[in-house]
């Protein structure tokens, strides 16, 4: 997907570009920039930036990755936190742009970030990630390049409680443990099912009520695939086909494929996407994700935390995955 929250060791990511949180001396610091200089090789990198000289806050330079997996690395000092009134976070958002240019200025086909400014100097771990999304996606809107935003543990993770609290209440309310699992057939995907249901409320969790959901449609949804039902949705919403990809974090050559193969069956997490990116209700994406084979269950955590955002009517894609990772479950997109 183009972009995608990871949980990993940075100086391990096979990209062609990492992106080092580093200080204006392009000196080796601690942290993620001290790891960053002692897998890289920490002469040889020093030897690198000292033939640079130095970079201030919220620029750019680049380097060789030495020892590292990534081929390059891209240097960006954040800036240190000091209550929010000294336009912080216009430089760390510059941080993160002048990175990405300087990544499309390369050619570079993948960069792994880490949260800048999120250690040592103390930003705000919540308000750091909102920066780091926003001017991501923003960037992806315009460019093709896949970004991945590298989290080494939960700790340095900063979704906000609030939301936290909201999302895990919404789940002890709508989320059934599955007593058991069941495969569907050829190409469905795993999903959850309650070893005991009444009938009704089988119904209520796979299908909408007669009243809003005929037999008809149904009937009419199995002469239609995947790749008809999503385009015919696109042109009712009335937006390109670059702007659905582009809000759905799909890759462009995952939907050049959707779009020329009738017969094309996507993921779950893609199909789901789908239903964001075009702010489907919760009738339209169980329409949409009919034609696919699936459905939502409240058997899936994922599945519950989605609906949790339709309810709220919020179709932030990267907002959602949040969320997502959060809670230990599978992004949305390719």
């Amino acid at each position: 997907m183009p972009l995608e929250l990871i949980r990993q060791d940075i100086t391990k990511m096979q990209v062609d570009a990492i992106v080092n949180a580093a200080n204006t001396e392009l000196k080796m610091g601690g942290g993620v920039c001290g790891a960053i200089f002692n897998a890289a090789g920490a002469s040889e990198l020093q030897k690198a930036c000292d033939k640079i000289g130095g970079c201030k806050v919220g620029e750019a330079v680049i380097t060789d990755g030495c020892q590292l997996d990534a081929k390059y690395i891209i240097h960006t000092p954040g800036p240190i936190w000091q209550g929010g009134g000294n336009q912080e976070a216009d430089l760390l958002k510059a941080s993160y742009m002048n990175s990405l240019k300087l990544a499309k200025e390369y050619k570079f086909q993948s960069v792994a970030f880490p949260l800048i400014s999120t250690g040592i100097y103390g930003y705000p771990k919540e308000e750091a990630l909102q920066i780091a999304i926003s001017t991501i996606s923003s960037f992806l809107l315009e460019n093709d390049m896949l970004v991945y935003l590298v989290v080494f543990d939960k700790k340095s993770f900063g979704i906000s409680n609030k939301l936290f609290t909201s999302i895990h209440q919404y789940i002890d309310e709508h989320y059934v443990e599955a007593a058991e699992k069941v495969f569907a057939r050829n190409r469905f995907e795993q999903y959850d099912v309650m070893e005991s249901l009444r009938e009704p409320d089988i119904f209520q969790e796979k299908k909408i009520s007669e009243e809003t959901y005929s037999l008809a449609n149904r009937l009419n949804q199995l002469e239609e695939s995947f790749s008809e039902r999503l385009l015919r949705f696109i042109d009712e919403k009335g937006l390109t086909d670059v702007e659905t990809y582009k809000r759905a974090n799909i890759d462009r050559r995952l939907f050049s494929k959707i779009r020329n193969s009738i017969d094309y069956t996507p993921t779950k997490k893609t199909a789901v996407a789908f239903a964001i990116a075009l702010k489907l209700n919760l009738n339209e994406t169980l329409e949409l994700l009919t034609t696919a084979g699936y459905t939502l269950s409240h058997s899936s955590k994922s599945d519950v935390i989605i609906q949790y955002f339709m309810e709220q009517n919020n179709y932030n894609i990267h907002e959602i995955n949040e969320a997502l990772f959060a809670f230990d479950q599978p992004l949305l997109g390719s």
